[in-house]
């Protein structure tokens, strides 16, 4: 019954304080976030490296896409 009523028994030690709900949001997204790192990157030895090679693709394939379009040499619609 003391843990029901803290003021009778000294059990106010045990009572944990709710944060606020946008604390808590706050707590569950970096949560969230630092499990899908994990996930991501489980088996992985070095993790750094591997994002920078995605992202080294990712602009190289971003240029590409870049030089395409500008360049020209695409497909070309004949109407006539």
């Amino acid at each position: 019954m003391g843990m029901c009523l803290p003021c009778l028994g000294g059990a106010a030690d045990d009572v944990v304080v709710t944060p606020d709900p946008e604390t808590r949001r706050q707590q569950l997204a970096e949560a969230a976030e630092k499990r899908q790192k994990e996930t991501a990157y489980r088996g992985v030895k070095n993790p750094e490296a591997v994002e920078r090679k995605r992202k080294k693709q990712e602009e190289t394939e971003k240029q590409e896409m870049s030089t395409s379009v500008s360049g020209g040499g695409g497909l070309k619609w004949q109407v006539g």
